[in-house]
Protein backbone atom coordinates (compact mmCIF):
# COMPACT_ATOMS: atom_id res chain seq x y z
CA UNK A 1 0.00 0.00 0.00
CA UNK A 2 0.90 3.79 -0.90
CA UNK A 3 2.75 5.12 2.42
CA UNK A 4 0.62 8.26 1.90
CA UNK A 5 -2.69 6.53 1.50
CA UNK A 6 -4.58 7.20 4.20
CA UNK A 7 -5.34 3.67 6.51
CA UNK A 8 -8.99 2.59 6.01
CA UNK A 9 -11.33 0.28 7.88
CA UNK A 10 -14.92 -1.80 7.75
CA UNK A 11 -17.43 -1.38 9.68
CA UNK A 12 -20.71 -3.48 9.64
CA UNK A 13 -23.57 -1.37 11.41
CA UNK A 14 -26.88 -3.27 12.34
CA UNK A 15 -30.10 -1.12 13.08
CA UNK A 16 -33.17 -2.76 14.13
CA UNK A 17 -36.32 -1.13 15.30
CA UNK A 18 -39.93 0.20 14.36
CA UNK A 19 -39.99 0.86 10.15
CA UNK A 20 -41.04 4.42 9.10
CA UNK A 21 -40.34 6.28 6.45
CA UNK A 22 -36.96 7.74 6.14
CA UNK A 23 -34.53 5.68 8.43
CA UNK A 24 -32.43 4.21 5.51
CA UNK A 25 -31.98 8.46 4.23
CA UNK A 26 -30.46 9.40 7.74
CA UNK A 27 -28.10 6.78 7.75
CA UNK A 28 -26.51 6.78 4.29
CA UNK A 29 -26.32 10.69 4.04
CA UNK A 30 -24.37 11.08 7.47
CA UNK A 31 -21.87 8.18 5.61
CA UNK A 32 -22.14 10.20 2.42
CA UNK A 33 -20.74 13.71 4.31
CA UNK A 34 -17.79 11.68 4.82
CA UNK A 35 -17.28 9.93 1.65
CA UNK A 36 -17.49 6.39 3.06
CA UNK A 37 -17.64 3.65 0.22
CA UNK A 38 -20.24 1.05 0.82
CA UNK A 39 -20.11 -2.34 0.25
CA UNK A 40 -22.97 -4.18 1.17
CA UNK A 41 -26.26 -3.08 1.78
CA UNK A 42 -29.57 -5.54 2.80
CA UNK A 43 -33.04 -4.78 4.70
CA UNK A 44 -35.88 -6.35 5.65
CA UNK A 45 -39.30 -5.32 6.93
CA UNK A 46 -41.35 -8.00 8.80
CA UNK A 47 -44.89 -6.16 10.25
CA UNK A 48 -43.34 -3.13 10.06
CA UNK A 49 -40.05 -3.90 12.28
CA UNK A 50 -36.54 -2.42 10.27
CA UNK A 51 -33.42 -5.15 9.84
CA UNK A 52 -31.45 -2.82 8.21
CA UNK A 53 -27.51 -3.67 7.58
CA UNK A 54 -24.98 -1.67 6.35
CA UNK A 55 -21.21 -2.46 5.32
CA UNK A 56 -18.99 0.48 4.36
CA UNK A 57 -14.98 1.01 4.34
CA UNK A 58 -13.93 4.92 5.61
CA UNK A 59 -11.23 6.45 6.32
CA UNK A 60 -10.00 5.23 9.98
CA UNK A 61 -9.53 8.53 11.22
CA UNK A 62 -13.41 9.21 10.51
CA UNK A 63 -14.80 6.16 11.49
CA UNK A 64 -14.81 7.21 15.21
CA UNK A 65 -16.84 10.29 14.42
CA UNK A 66 -19.31 8.70 11.95
CA UNK A 67 -20.40 6.41 14.93
CA UNK A 68 -21.08 9.33 16.90
CA UNK A 69 -23.57 10.61 14.23
CA UNK A 70 -25.01 7.90 13.29
CA UNK A 71 -25.58 6.78 17.44
CA UNK A 72 -27.38 10.16 17.77
CA UNK A 73 -29.14 9.96 15.06
CA UNK A 74 -30.56 6.20 16.09
CA UNK A 75 -31.39 7.58 19.52
CA UNK A 76 -33.44 10.31 17.55
CA UNK A 77 -35.02 8.29 15.67
CA UNK A 78 -35.81 6.00 18.28
CA UNK A 79 -34.20 2.70 16.93
CA UNK A 80 -31.47 0.23 18.03
CA UNK A 81 -27.55 0.52 16.23
CA UNK A 82 -24.94 -1.73 16.50
CA UNK A 83 -21.48 -1.63 15.23
CA UNK A 84 -18.72 -4.55 14.02
CA UNK A 85 -15.46 -4.23 12.23
CA UNK A 86 -14.32 -5.81 9.96
CA UNK A 87 -11.00 -7.06 8.99
CA UNK A 88 -9.47 -7.01 5.47
CA UNK A 89 -9.55 -10.75 5.89
CA UNK A 90 -12.63 -11.48 6.72
CA UNK A 91 -13.91 -9.00 3.94
CA UNK A 92 -12.21 -10.86 1.33
CA UNK A 93 -13.74 -14.22 2.64
CA UNK A 94 -16.66 -12.81 2.30
CA UNK A 95 -16.18 -11.64 -1.27
CA UNK A 96 -14.41 -15.21 -2.17
CA UNK A 97 -17.90 -16.78 -0.90
CA UNK A 98 -19.89 -14.63 -3.79
CA UNK A 99 -18.53 -17.19 -6.11
CA UNK A 100 -19.84 -20.16 -4.92
CA UNK A 101 -23.07 -21.57 -6.33
CA UNK A 102 -26.46 -19.84 -5.71
CA UNK A 103 -30.23 -21.75 -5.33
CA UNK A 104 -33.32 -21.17 -4.57
CA UNK A 105 -35.68 -23.19 -2.62
CA UNK A 106 -39.35 -22.37 -3.05
CA UNK A 107 -42.26 -23.79 -0.03
CA UNK A 108 -45.50 -23.87 -0.72
CA UNK A 109 -48.81 -24.02 0.89
CA UNK A 110 -52.35 -23.42 1.96
CA UNK A 111 -50.71 -22.02 4.96
CA UNK A 112 -46.97 -22.35 6.03
CA UNK A 113 -46.45 -23.89 9.31
CA UNK A 114 -43.17 -23.54 11.89
CA UNK A 115 -42.92 -27.54 11.23
CA UNK A 116 -42.75 -26.78 7.31
CA UNK A 117 -40.43 -23.94 7.63
CA UNK A 118 -38.56 -26.07 10.18
CA UNK A 119 -37.81 -29.27 7.60
CA UNK A 120 -37.00 -26.78 4.74
CA UNK A 121 -34.63 -24.94 6.82
CA UNK A 122 -32.96 -27.75 8.01
CA UNK A 123 -33.00 -29.73 4.91
CA UNK A 124 -30.55 -26.71 3.97
CA UNK A 125 -28.44 -26.90 6.73
CA UNK A 126 -27.95 -30.46 6.14
CA UNK A 127 -26.73 -29.64 2.70
CA UNK A 128 -24.68 -27.27 3.84
CA UNK A 129 -25.78 -24.34 2.11
CA UNK A 130 -26.01 -21.05 3.21
CA UNK A 131 -29.34 -19.21 3.54
CA UNK A 132 -28.64 -15.61 2.14
CA UNK A 133 -32.24 -14.14 2.60
CA UNK A 134 -35.70 -15.56 2.66
CA UNK A 135 -38.47 -13.50 0.89
CA UNK A 136 -42.06 -13.70 1.40
CA UNK A 137 -44.11 -13.83 -2.11
CA UNK A 138 -47.56 -14.02 -0.85
CA UNK A 139 -49.24 -11.41 0.46
CA UNK A 140 -50.27 -11.53 4.08
CA UNK A 141 -53.11 -13.71 5.44
CA UNK A 142 -56.29 -11.83 7.06
CA UNK A 143 -57.05 -13.26 10.60
CA UNK A 144 -60.09 -11.70 10.28
CA UNK A 145 -61.35 -12.90 6.03
CA UNK A 146 -58.60 -15.89 6.44
CA UNK A 147 -60.74 -16.94 3.10
CA UNK A 148 -59.24 -14.61 1.00
CA UNK A 149 -55.53 -15.74 0.87
CA UNK A 150 -55.58 -19.62 0.69
CA UNK A 151 -52.03 -19.86 -0.34
CA UNK A 152 -48.61 -19.13 1.40
CA UNK A 153 -45.28 -19.04 -0.60
CA UNK A 154 -41.51 -18.35 0.89
CA UNK A 155 -38.45 -18.32 -1.15
CA UNK A 156 -35.25 -18.92 0.88
CA UNK A 157 -31.85 -17.86 -1.45
CA UNK A 158 -29.20 -19.81 -0.60
CA UNK A 159 -25.44 -20.01 -1.53
CA UNK A 160 -22.78 -22.88 -1.43
CA UNK A 161 -22.33 -26.14 -3.00
CA UNK A 162 -24.85 -29.07 -1.69
CA UNK A 163 -23.69 -32.51 -1.02
CA UNK A 164 -26.49 -33.62 -2.99
CA UNK A 165 -29.14 -32.10 -4.25
CA UNK A 166 -30.86 -35.60 -5.32
CA UNK A 167 -30.89 -36.85 -1.46
CA UNK A 168 -32.38 -32.93 -0.40
CA UNK A 169 -35.12 -33.46 -3.46
CA UNK A 170 -35.47 -36.56 -1.78
CA UNK A 171 -36.04 -35.42 2.06
CA UNK A 172 -38.07 -32.88 1.00
CA UNK A 173 -40.21 -35.04 -1.06
CA UNK A 174 -40.80 -37.20 1.29
CA UNK A 175 -41.58 -34.39 3.94
CA UNK A 176 -43.80 -32.54 1.79
CA UNK A 177 -46.63 -35.40 1.41
CA UNK A 178 -46.60 -35.59 5.25
CA UNK A 179 -46.77 -31.88 6.30
CA UNK A 180 -48.76 -31.37 3.09
CA UNK A 181 -46.49 -28.21 1.05
CA UNK A 182 -45.02 -28.05 -2.39
CA UNK A 183 -41.34 -26.73 -2.81
CA UNK A 184 -39.02 -26.33 -5.68
CA UNK A 185 -35.02 -26.67 -5.92
CA UNK A 186 -33.69 -24.72 -8.78
CA UNK A 187 -30.09 -22.86 -9.55
CA UNK A 188 -30.13 -19.38 -9.49
CA UNK A 189 -28.94 -18.69 -12.97
CA UNK A 190 -29.85 -16.18 -15.82
CA UNK A 191 -32.19 -19.09 -17.53
CA UNK A 192 -34.50 -19.14 -14.36
CA UNK A 193 -34.60 -15.36 -14.08
CA UNK A 194 -35.26 -15.66 -18.56
CA UNK A 195 -37.95 -18.50 -18.69
CA UNK A 196 -39.94 -17.47 -22.11
CA UNK A 197 -42.13 -20.61 -22.95
CA UNK A 198 -44.41 -22.58 -21.12
CA UNK A 199 -45.75 -25.99 -22.46
CA UNK A 200 -49.52 -27.58 -20.12
CA UNK A 201 -51.19 -30.58 -20.88
CA UNK A 202 -54.66 -30.66 -20.69
CA UNK A 203 -56.77 -33.46 -19.14
CA UNK A 204 -56.27 -32.79 -16.04
CA UNK A 205 -54.28 -30.11 -15.79
CA UNK A 206 -55.67 -27.05 -17.51
CA UNK A 207 -59.11 -28.66 -16.90
CA UNK A 208 -59.95 -31.10 -14.18
CA UNK A 209 -61.40 -34.09 -16.19
CA UNK A 210 -60.49 -36.35 -18.91
CA UNK A 211 -62.32 -35.21 -22.02
CA UNK A 212 -61.87 -39.23 -23.73
CA UNK A 213 -63.73 -40.09 -20.27
CA UNK A 214 -66.56 -37.13 -20.80
CA UNK A 215 -67.31 -38.85 -24.25
CA UNK A 216 -67.07 -41.85 -23.25
CA UNK A 217 -69.47 -41.77 -20.68
CA UNK A 218 -71.91 -40.07 -23.15
CA UNK A 219 -71.51 -43.50 -25.85
CA UNK A 220 -72.03 -45.44 -22.76
CA UNK A 221 -68.81 -46.79 -22.45
CA UNK A 222 -67.54 -44.61 -19.51
CA UNK A 223 -66.60 -47.52 -17.24
CA UNK A 224 -64.64 -49.35 -20.36
CA UNK A 225 -62.58 -45.95 -21.42
CA UNK A 226 -61.67 -44.81 -18.28
CA UNK A 227 -60.23 -48.16 -16.75
CA UNK A 228 -57.71 -47.85 -20.05
CA UNK A 229 -57.12 -44.55 -19.31
CA UNK A 230 -56.05 -44.58 -15.53
CA UNK A 231 -53.59 -47.41 -16.63
CA UNK A 232 -51.88 -45.67 -19.45
CA UNK A 233 -51.71 -42.17 -17.32
CA UNK A 234 -50.10 -44.94 -14.26
CA UNK A 235 -47.19 -45.89 -17.42
CA UNK A 236 -49.01 -49.97 -16.90
CA UNK A 237 -49.59 -49.90 -20.73
CA UNK A 238 -48.10 -48.43 -24.11
CA UNK A 239 -50.14 -44.80 -24.01
CA UNK A 240 -50.59 -45.23 -28.63
CA UNK A 241 -52.07 -48.51 -27.70
CA UNK A 242 -54.63 -47.27 -24.93
CA UNK A 243 -55.17 -44.08 -27.38
CA UNK A 244 -56.35 -46.56 -30.20
CA UNK A 245 -58.26 -48.98 -27.57
CA UNK A 246 -60.47 -46.14 -26.76
CA UNK A 247 -61.19 -44.25 -29.71
CA UNK A 248 -62.81 -47.19 -30.71
CA UNK A 249 -65.06 -47.59 -28.30
CA UNK A 250 -66.43 -43.94 -29.21
CA UNK A 251 -67.55 -45.08 -33.00
CA UNK A 252 -70.71 -43.91 -33.65
CA UNK A 253 -71.06 -41.12 -30.68
CA UNK A 254 -72.92 -37.97 -32.30
CA UNK A 255 -69.84 -35.67 -32.46
CA UNK A 256 -72.02 -32.42 -31.49
CA UNK A 257 -71.59 -33.55 -27.97
CA UNK A 258 -68.23 -32.22 -28.03
CA UNK A 259 -69.58 -28.41 -27.76
CA UNK A 260 -71.33 -29.41 -24.49
CA UNK A 261 -68.84 -30.94 -23.14
CA UNK A 262 -66.08 -28.02 -23.96
CA UNK A 263 -68.46 -25.52 -22.95
CA UNK A 264 -68.81 -26.94 -19.17
CA UNK A 265 -65.25 -28.16 -19.09
CA UNK A 266 -63.99 -27.64 -15.06
CA UNK A 267 -61.35 -25.03 -15.55
CA UNK A 268 -58.59 -25.62 -13.21
CA UNK A 269 -58.43 -23.64 -9.91
CA UNK A 270 -55.65 -20.49 -10.53
CA UNK A 271 -55.56 -21.32 -14.47
CA UNK A 272 -57.05 -18.22 -15.35
CA UNK A 273 -54.85 -16.17 -13.10
CA UNK A 274 -51.83 -17.95 -14.29
CA UNK A 275 -52.60 -16.80 -18.05
CA UNK A 276 -53.39 -14.02 -17.13
CA UNK A 277 -50.59 -13.10 -15.86
CA UNK A 278 -47.95 -15.11 -18.17
CA UNK A 279 -49.41 -12.81 -21.31
CA UNK A 280 -49.36 -9.82 -19.51
CA UNK A 281 -45.19 -10.95 -18.93
CA UNK A 282 -44.80 -11.88 -22.58
CA UNK A 283 -44.56 -15.80 -22.49
CA UNK A 284 -45.29 -17.95 -25.13
CA UNK A 285 -47.30 -20.37 -24.13
CA UNK A 286 -48.90 -24.17 -25.14
CA UNK A 287 -50.82 -26.79 -25.11
CA UNK A 288 -49.23 -30.04 -25.66
CA UNK A 289 -52.48 -32.90 -25.25
CA UNK A 290 -52.38 -36.24 -25.54
CA UNK A 291 -56.38 -35.10 -25.79
CA UNK A 292 -58.54 -34.18 -28.17
CA UNK A 293 -57.93 -30.85 -30.65
CA UNK A 294 -61.98 -29.69 -30.72
CA UNK A 295 -60.88 -29.03 -26.55
CA UNK A 296 -57.50 -27.59 -27.14
CA UNK A 297 -58.95 -25.42 -29.60
CA UNK A 298 -62.05 -24.15 -27.07
CA UNK A 299 -58.98 -23.31 -24.74
CA UNK A 300 -57.05 -21.97 -27.39
CA UNK A 301 -59.43 -19.36 -27.92
CA UNK A 302 -60.51 -18.68 -24.26
CA UNK A 303 -56.82 -17.72 -23.17
CA UNK A 304 -55.30 -16.91 -26.06
CA UNK A 305 -52.78 -19.41 -26.05
CA UNK A 306 -50.22 -19.75 -29.02
CA UNK A 307 -49.91 -23.11 -30.13
CA UNK A 308 -51.97 -26.09 -29.65
CA UNK A 309 -51.07 -29.60 -30.29
CA UNK A 310 -53.61 -32.50 -29.56
CA UNK A 311 -55.38 -35.33 -31.51
CA UNK A 312 -57.64 -34.68 -33.92
CA UNK A 313 -61.25 -37.51 -33.94
CA UNK A 314 -62.32 -38.80 -37.04
CA UNK A 315 -65.77 -37.43 -38.18
CA UNK A 316 -68.22 -39.31 -40.75
CA UNK A 317 -70.51 -37.63 -42.86
CA UNK A 318 -73.32 -38.55 -40.58
CA UNK A 319 -71.58 -36.78 -38.12
CA UNK A 320 -71.06 -38.94 -35.97
CA UNK A 321 -67.45 -40.49 -34.54
CA UNK A 322 -65.69 -42.89 -36.48
CA UNK A 323 -63.54 -44.73 -33.84
CA UNK A 324 -60.93 -43.51 -35.73
CA UNK A 325 -58.42 -40.56 -35.33
CA UNK A 326 -56.73 -38.40 -38.12
CA UNK A 327 -52.38 -38.03 -38.25
CA UNK A 328 -50.13 -38.78 -36.06
CA UNK A 329 -51.10 -39.66 -32.34
CA UNK A 330 -49.48 -37.15 -29.52
CA UNK A 331 -48.40 -39.21 -27.00
CA UNK A 332 -45.14 -38.38 -24.66
CA UNK A 333 -42.46 -38.82 -26.61
CA UNK A 334 -44.38 -36.51 -29.53
CA UNK A 335 -44.67 -33.91 -26.86
CA UNK A 336 -41.28 -33.92 -26.19
CA UNK A 337 -40.35 -33.35 -29.37
CA UNK A 338 -43.09 -30.45 -30.03
CA UNK A 339 -41.54 -28.37 -27.03
CA UNK A 340 -38.05 -28.77 -28.78
CA UNK A 341 -39.68 -27.36 -31.75
CA UNK A 342 -41.36 -24.57 -30.52
CA UNK A 343 -38.64 -23.59 -28.25
CA UNK A 344 -36.68 -23.63 -31.80
CA UNK A 345 -39.41 -21.72 -33.81
CA UNK A 346 -39.57 -19.27 -30.56
CA UNK A 347 -35.28 -18.80 -30.41
CA UNK A 348 -35.86 -19.71 -27.02
CA UNK A 349 -33.35 -22.33 -25.09
CA UNK A 350 -34.78 -25.20 -23.69
CA UNK A 351 -33.18 -23.88 -20.39
CA UNK A 352 -35.64 -21.53 -20.33
CA UNK A 353 -38.59 -23.63 -21.36
CA UNK A 354 -41.02 -24.88 -18.58
CA UNK A 355 -43.96 -27.86 -18.71
CA UNK A 356 -46.72 -28.63 -16.45
CA UNK A 357 -48.40 -32.34 -16.56
CA UNK A 358 -49.78 -34.86 -14.42
CA UNK A 359 -49.36 -37.98 -15.98
CA UNK A 360 -46.99 -40.46 -17.06
CA UNK A 361 -47.18 -39.04 -20.70
CA UNK A 362 -45.93 -36.02 -19.58
CA UNK A 363 -42.42 -36.90 -18.30
CA UNK A 364 -40.62 -36.69 -21.62
CA UNK A 365 -41.27 -33.22 -21.53
CA UNK A 366 -40.98 -32.24 -18.29
CA UNK A 367 -37.31 -34.12 -18.11
CA UNK A 368 -36.54 -31.82 -20.86
CA UNK A 369 -37.71 -28.49 -19.67
CA UNK A 370 -35.48 -26.39 -17.85
CA UNK A 371 -38.66 -26.22 -15.18
CA UNK A 372 -40.59 -29.27 -15.36
CA UNK A 373 -43.24 -29.62 -12.68
CA UNK A 374 -45.62 -32.18 -11.91
CA UNK A 375 -48.84 -30.56 -11.28
CA UNK A 376 -51.28 -32.92 -9.11
CA UNK A 377 -50.01 -35.35 -10.28
CA UNK A 378 -50.06 -39.71 -10.28
CA UNK A 379 -47.34 -41.45 -7.81
CA UNK A 380 -45.17 -41.76 -10.57
CA UNK A 381 -44.77 -38.53 -12.37
CA UNK A 382 -44.70 -37.01 -8.38
CA UNK A 383 -41.46 -39.48 -7.64
CA UNK A 384 -39.90 -38.73 -11.35
CA UNK A 385 -40.01 -35.03 -11.55
CA UNK A 386 -38.28 -32.41 -9.57
CA UNK A 387 -41.21 -30.09 -8.82
CA UNK A 388 -44.20 -30.63 -7.74
CA UNK A 389 -47.53 -28.73 -6.69
CA UNK A 390 -49.96 -31.12 -5.11
CA UNK A 391 -51.45 -28.39 -2.52
CA UNK A 392 -52.33 -25.65 -4.17
CA UNK A 393 -53.89 -24.57 -7.76
CA UNK A 394 -51.82 -24.00 -11.53
CA UNK A 395 -51.27 -20.23 -10.49
CA UNK A 396 -48.78 -21.60 -7.91
CA UNK A 397 -46.82 -22.07 -11.30
CA UNK A 398 -46.00 -18.46 -10.81
CA UNK A 399 -43.96 -18.75 -7.68
CA UNK A 400 -41.90 -21.12 -9.22
CA UNK A 401 -41.39 -18.68 -11.19
CA UNK A 402 -40.17 -16.00 -8.86
CA UNK A 403 -43.62 -13.99 -9.23
CA UNK A 404 -44.64 -11.76 -6.03
CA UNK A 405 -48.19 -11.28 -5.42
CA UNK A 406 -47.91 -7.49 -5.74
CA UNK A 407 -46.41 -8.40 -9.21
CA UNK A 408 -49.84 -10.13 -10.31
CA UNK A 409 -52.08 -7.39 -8.90
CA UNK A 410 -50.82 -4.55 -10.75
Amino acid sequence: MNQQEEKQEQILVGIAGQDRPGVTASVTEILARYDAQILDIGQADIHSTLSLGILFRIKERLSGQVMKELLFKATELNINIDFKPVTDEEYEEWVNQQGKNRYILTVIGRDLSAKQVAVASRAIRDQGLNIDSIIRLTGRRSLLHPERNVRACIEFSMRGTPHSLAEMQSQLMQMSGELAFDFSIQRDNMFRRMRRLICFDMDSTLIQTECIDELAMRAGVGDKVKAITESAMRGEIDFKESFRQRVELLKGLDASVMREIAETMPITEGAERLMSVLKRYGYKIAILSGGFTYFGQYLQRKFNIDYMYANELEIGEDGKLTGRYIGDIVDGQRKAELLKLIAQVEKVDLAQTIAVGDGANDLPMLSIAGLGIAFHAKPRVVANAKQAINTIGLDGVLYFLGFKDSYMNM
